[in-house]
Formats: C-alpha cells, sequence, structure tokens
C-alpha cells in the first residue's frame, strides 16, 4: 500500500507540494529567485499591474450587494442584499437586453472562430513568401485602426448618404438604412469587427502551422494525396488544440459584447436590438448614477461569463484531449 501510494505521487508530481513545509517551499523560492533574479525583475511591472487592475478593483464588487452612495464610502452603505439582482431581474428590458447580448455574441462567435483558421490556411498554401509576407502585412494592418476610426469608416460607407447607398441609388436600387434599421445592427457590428480583426487572428494559427513537419506534407504527397487531403489529415489536427483553446477563450467571454463599438453604432433607430449588456451597465451605472445597481448587472454577466467558460472546458474534456484545465 505504501509503494503505490509512493509510486502516486512521483507519477503525479504536484502531490509532493502537500508535504512540503513552508519553510522548505520559502527557501526554494528564495533560491530560485537569487538564481533567476532579472526574470522575477522583469515579472515586477506585470505582476503589480494585474495586481492593480485585475484584483484590487474585485474590492468593490461588494457594492453589488449595498445601496453605495459615495457619501458613506462602500463600507459605510447599507446592505441591500439581491435586491439589485432582483430589480434587473424584473426590468422590462432584462428579456430584451439579454436577448441582444447573446444574438450578437454568438453571431460574433459562429463568424469570428471558423474565419481566421480558414484564413490561416490559405496563408498556409500561398508558396511565394513575398506575396505571403504582403498579404498578411495588409490583412493585420486594420487591427491597429481604433475602433472610432472604424465607426467613422463604417458611417462613410453604410449611412443613409453613404457610398454604398449611392451605388445602390446610381443602379435604381432602394437605399437601405443600415444604421438605422434595427435588423441591421447585429450585421454591421459583427462584419465590422471581422474586418477589423481577422487577420490579426490568423497569427496564433499561422504559428501553430508553422511547428508542423514539412515531412508530413511530402510524405503525404507522395502517396498522392492532394493539398485538400494534406489539410484535412495532417494541418487541422495539428492545430486542433489552438483551436479548442481559442474557442474555450471566445465562449467564456460570450456576455461580454464590446461597449465601445455598441455604444457608437447606437442611436435612437436600432435600440431595439442595439441596447446590449455593456452600453444597458454604462447608461444606468454612470449616467443615472446607479453604482450599485449597474455593479450587479455587471457581477451577473461575469458569472454567466464563468459557467459558460467551465461548461464548455467540461464539454471539450469530455469530448477529446484538449482542454484549459
Amino acid at each position: 500500500m505504501v509503494e503505490k501510494i509512493l509510486f502516486d505521487m512521483k507519477k503525479h508530481k504536484w502531490l509532493n507540494a502537500l508535504f512540503v513545509s513552508p519553510m522548505e517551499a520559502l527557501s526554494k523560492l528564495l533560491f530560485d529567485m537569487k538564481k533567476h533574479k532579472w526574470l522575477y525583475i522583469m515579472l515586477v511591472i506585470p505582476v503589480l499591474f494585474v495586481l492593480i487592475w485585475n484584483y484590487w478593483p474585485m474590492y468593490g464588487v461588494v457594492i453589488a450587494f449595498k445601496d453605495y452612495s459615495p457619501a458613506f464610502g462602500i463600507w459605510g452603505s447599507p446592505w441591500v442584499g439581491l435586491k439589485h439582482f432582483q430589480r434587473f431581474f424584473d426590468s422590462y428590458f432584462f428579456l430584451e437586453i439579454i436577448i441582444n447580448t447573446i444574438r450578437v455574441s454568438f453571431y460574433s462567435l459562429l463568424v469570428g472562430i471558423p474565419l481566421p483558421i480558414i484564413l490561416a490556411l490559405m496563408f498556409n498554401e500561398i508558396k511565394r513568401k513575398w506575396f505571403k509576407s504582403t498579404v498578411q502585412t495588409v490583412s493585420y494592418i486594420p487591427n491597429f485602426i481604433s475602433v472610432v476610426v472604424v465607426i467613422g469608416m463604417v458611417t462613410f460607407f453604410f449611412s443613409e448618404q453613404g457610398s454604398i447607398n449611392q451605388i445602390l441609388t446610381s443602379l435604381h436600387m432602394k437605399p437601405i438604412d443600415f444604421l438605422g434599421d434595427a435588423k441591421w445592427f447585429p450585421h454591421v457590428y459583427v462584419w465590422s469587427g471581422i474586418w477589423q480583426g481577422v487577420g490579426w487572428g490568423t497569427l496564433i494559427y499561422t504559428a501553430a502551422m508553422s511547428g508542423v513537419p514539412q515531412d508530413q506534407y511530402e510524405a503525404a504527397y507522395l502517396e498522392g494525396a492532394t493539398r485538400m487531403q494534406c489539410i484535412l489529415n495532417i494541418t487541422i489536427p495539428a492545430i486542433m488544440p489552438t483551436i479548442v483553446i481559442s474557442a474555450i477563450l471566445a465562449t467564456g467571454s460570450v456576455m461580454s459584447v464590446g461597449f465601445e463599438k455598441a455604444y457608437l453604432l447606437q442611436n435612437a433607430s436600432n435600440l431595439a436590438t442595439s441596447e446590449v449588456l455593456s452600453t444597458y451597465t454604462y447608461k444606468v451605472g454612470l449616467i443615472n448614477g446607479e453604482y450599485s445597481f449597474s455593479a450587479a448587472v455587471g457581477l451577473f454577466n461575469n458569472i454567466v461569463n464563468f459557467i459558460m467558460l467551465f461548461v464548455v472546458n467540461k464539454i471539450a474534456q469530455k469530448t477529446g484531449e484538449n482542454s484549459l484545465w
């Protein structure tokens, strides 16, 4: 029995950490810090950044359960329990906002996950290096354009007097109110994001493809395999772990529709489909000053994202070997 336990501990090395004394662990850490001091020094600023911007704000999540007033501060404000959550769930706009958020999010996922993969596969098939690097560079450029500029471009092309409608009018076709008609908002939002980020999204897949041994392709070609067969049987299986991890991470932010673009595209005419959780939280929290209520909505958003991340990761574990944990 003892031998079996020792074998299991060797097999699962993390179990050894349970039996290490604090002093021994501290001495090992200090020795490692001394040995790799410059690496630890380089880590100081990123760690401080994460602590300040990611962990310290968690202290304020308590206002979701309080009737927060700046005059009394966080701990001086009275507790109200789940009052703000109940108010949000009972509100007239709750169902509409959730549906709008889910619609845009899943639309973005359905289009945003496969397109970078397809584009990366196309890049991988380009044999002329100068042409490949040129096309890749051109596809990366939109990622560095700010959201405000992107919305300005969208307005220029898709407004009622924009270039697209001028072309439609010249062809004796009826103009389309892309920015004012509520049904067009999800399409404008998603495809403007695809144009901006699809090239940059290929980077991780291109890097994964570069690790595939070339002799596998050469052997496949000698056996008479076509390019499509090589893609389906060599390239895609090789990058599948990367695809799964990217899909899990993307699903983990399914309720987090980008605020800036949604708010800038929003107007009174398309509010029926453009009002999502992020814009609603901004209006209620910062414009109306209902900080506790907006904190409750934001906390609900994060909880749903975490549950989605956990569920999708579990599904990935059950159906394959690739998962976050």
